[in-house]
């Protein structure tokens, strides 16, 4: 996959990010996909109230360490990008500091689900 040129963050009614949680993990991922057309097609998939997709360029840097200094806290280690809703299927991206770090692909186990931040 090509590196994307933004990333689409689902937000909900009240301006919170939308994250998943694994069943048993102690921390969450924040979702993101390269492309509107993918955001709108897990919202789709997923049945997820999303209010609003927000994007960031991929090569801004400054706010990219902005949210991830903002999720952190939040117990927020890693960006999904990607995510299939059928087969969990994504590329988990760490947050090395205030910045996106290792991209492999990962499959969220059975049992997820999102929650907010």
């Amino acid at each position: 996959m090509a590196d994307p040129i933004e990333f689409h963050f689902l937000l909900d009614s009240s301006g919170a990010l939308i994250v998943f949680q694994e069943t048993g993990a102690s921390w969450a991922s924040v979702l993101a996909f390269s492309s509107e057309d993918n955001a709108r097609e897990f919202i789709a998939r997923s049945k997820l109230e999303v209010a609003e997709i927000a994007a960031i360029a991929a090569a801004d840097r400054g706010e990219i360490a902005e949210l991830i200094r903002t999720l952190k806290p939040r117990a927020v280690r890693n960006l999904l990008l990607d995510l299939d809703y059928a087969t969990g299927d994504c590329i988990a991206i760490e947050f090395e500091g205030d910045a996106l770090g290792i991209a492999r692909q990962h499959r969220l186990t059975p049992g997820a689900h999102a929650r907010k931040h």
